[in-house]
C-alpha cells in the first residue's frame, strides 16, 4: 500500500511506524512542516505554513479552530499538488489532529483510508481544565471556550475512516459516540534500552558524577511548568532535602511552556517556584539539567533511587513509562493517566496530586530505605515489559491496524 504520514514535527509519533511499515513492504512517504528539522530515514515532502496569527478579538470562540483550519488549507493544497503534479495517491493517511492538518484530506482524496492519531479532546470538565485552582478557576466563560478549542478536533474524527490513542484514558476523553472509532495502543516502549544497568553514570552540570546507588531525586518533563507539577514539586523539596542531607535532586526540562499559560507576572515557571523555595533548600544539591539527550535522560533513569512523576489529568508522558521500564521506583500523582499504569503499592507509589506532604513523606521514604521498594522497581519495569513493549506489543498491534483499515478490515465497534 501507499502510506502517507502527516505531522507538523514528523516523525513525532511515528518514529518507529513509518520504519515498520517500509520493512513490511510498504510505499512509504511524510509531510511536514518546511520548518521541522528532525531527520528521519522516510522519504519526505515539505508544506510552508506562513500564515499569521488570527486576530483573537475578530474570531472570539474561533480562534483556534481558525488557526487550526489555517494550517489545515496549508496541508490540503500541498496534497493537491502531490495528486495533480506527482499523481501520488495513497491507499492510507495518517495524520496527527493535533493541528488542524487532517481536517481537508479527503477533499484532495476520497477514495483513501484516513487515520487519525486521537491524542487528546478538550473538555470543560473532567480533565485539565479547571482542575488546579490555582491557575485555573472553573467558570461559564472558560467551559464555552474549552468546547470551542475542540471543534477542529471533532471534525477531524467525523473525516476519518479510524482514529488511534495511547492510553484508555486520553481516549475516553473523546464524546462518547466518537470512541468507538478509537483503537487503543501505546506507542511503545523500547524495553532493551530502558532497561536497568548497575553501571551507569551521569555527569550533573558542576561536573559531578553520579551513578547507580547514589541518593539521587530526579524529576523530568519537556518543559518546568503546572501541568506536570513542578509546583508540587519544588513545594516538597525543602522537608525532603532536609530530611535526606545527601539526596542530589536532578531537573530536566525547559524554561518554556508545553501546555497550559505562561505567568501573567513574566518570567519562567522554572524560576518563579525556585524563588518560591529559595533560602529553604540547599541550591549546591539540585541541578537543572535542561532538555538533555536521549542517552542522558536514560542514564539518569537507571541511576534515579526516586522518581517523581506529576501530571494534570492530560496527555501521559513517556518518560513515565520509559522510566518504569529502566526499573525506576516512581511515585506519580494520583490523577487518571497515571493510574492507568500505576497500582499504589504494587508496581509504584502514588500521591494525590495537590498534598505536597505526602509528597514529601513518599519521596523521603523512597530515598531512605531503596530496598524496602526494589518489589515495586521489579513490578513497574514487568508492566511495560510484559504490555507496553515496543517490538512484541505496541509496534506490531499498531501496524496490523494501519493495515487491517487500509484492506478495509477494520470497522468501529462499541466499546
Amino acid at each position: 500500500m501507499k502510506i502517507l504520514f502527516i505531522h507538523q514535527n514528523f516523525p513525532g509519533q511515528f518514529l518507529h511506524l513509518a520504519p515498520e511499515m517500509v520493512r513490511r513492504g510498504h510505499d512509504v512517504l511524510a509531510l511536514t512542516d518546511d520548518a521541522n528539522q528532525r531527520q528521519s530515514s522516510i522519504r519526505t515532502v515539505r508544506y510552508r505554513h506562513k500564515i499569521d496569527k488570527p486576530d483573537a478579538a475578530a474570531c472570539r470562540l474561533g480562534r483556534t479552530y481558525t488557526e487550526m483550519s489555517d494550517r489545515g488549507v496549508t496541508v490540503a493544497r500541498a496534497a493537491a499538488t502531490l495528486r495533480t503534479k506527482h499523481n501520488y495517491i495513497p491507499d492510507v493517511i495518517f495524520g496527527h489532529s493535533g493541528w488542524g492538518e487532517t481536517l481537508f484530506l479527503k477533499e484532495i482524496w476520497p477514495e483513501a483510508k484516513l487515520i487519525i492519531y486521537a491524542e487528546f479532546f478538550y473538555k470543560a470538565q473532567g480533565a485539565d481544565v479547571g482542575f488546579d485552582p490555582e491557575f485555573s478557576q472553573p467558570s461559564f466563560d472558560q467551559a464555552l471556550i474549552t468546547n470551542a478549542r475542540s471543534g477542529h478536533l471533532g471534525l477531524s474524527m467525523l473525516n476519518a475512516d479510524a482514529a488511534l490513542a495511547p492510553t484508555r484514558w486520553q481516549a475516553s476523553t473523546f464524546p462518547e459516540r466518537l470512541r468507538p472509532m478509537i483503537e487503543v495502543i501505546f506507542d511503545g516502549v523500547d524495553t532493551v534500552t530502558m532497561a536497568p544497568d548497575p553501571g551507569a553514570t551521569a555527569t550533573l552540570p558542576d561536573g559531578r558524577v553520579i551513578s547507580v546507588g547514589d541518593e539521587v531525586l530526579t524529576f523530568i518533563n519537556r518543559n518546568l511548568e503546572p501541568y506536570r507539577g513542578y509546583h508540587i514539586f519544588m513545594r516538597a523539596l525543602p522537608e525532603v532535602m532536609a530530611a535526606r542531607p545527601q539526596a542530589q535532586v536532578v531537573i530536566v526540562g525547559g524554561d518554556a511552556v508545553s501546555y497550559g499559560a505562561a505567568p501573567r507576572q513574566g518570567g519562567t515557571w522554572k524560576d518563579i517556584f525556585l524563588s518560591e523555595v529559595q533560602g529553604r533548600v540547599d541550591l549546591s544539591r539540585i541541578h537543572f539539567m535542561g532538555k538533555v539527550p536521549y542517552p542522558v535522560f536514560t542514564s539518569l533513569m537507571q541511576i534515579s533511587r526516586v522518581h517523581a512523576y506529576l501530571t494534570y489529568p492530560f496527555v501521559l508522558s513517556w518518560s513515565m513509562l520509559e522510566a518504569m521500564s529502566a526499573g525506576a521506583h516512581i511515585v506519580g500523582s494520583r490523577t487518571a493517566p497515571v493510574q492507568e499504569l500505576i497500582e499504589d503499592g504494587v508496581n509504584g507509589r502514588l500521591v494525590d496530586f495537590f498534598d505536597v506532604p505526602g509528597w514529601s513523606k513518599a519521596l523521603i521514604e523512597g530515598l531512605a530505605d531503596p530496598d524496602r521498594f526494589r518489589g515495586l522497581r521489579t513490578a513497574a519495569r514487568a508492566t511495560i515489559v510484559n504490555g507496553y513493549d515496543l517490538r512484541r506489543h505496541c509496534l506490531p498491534r499498531i501496524a496490523d491496524f494501519v493495515e487491517a483499515v487500509g484492506k478495509g478490515a477494520w470497522k468501529p465497534r462499541d466499546r
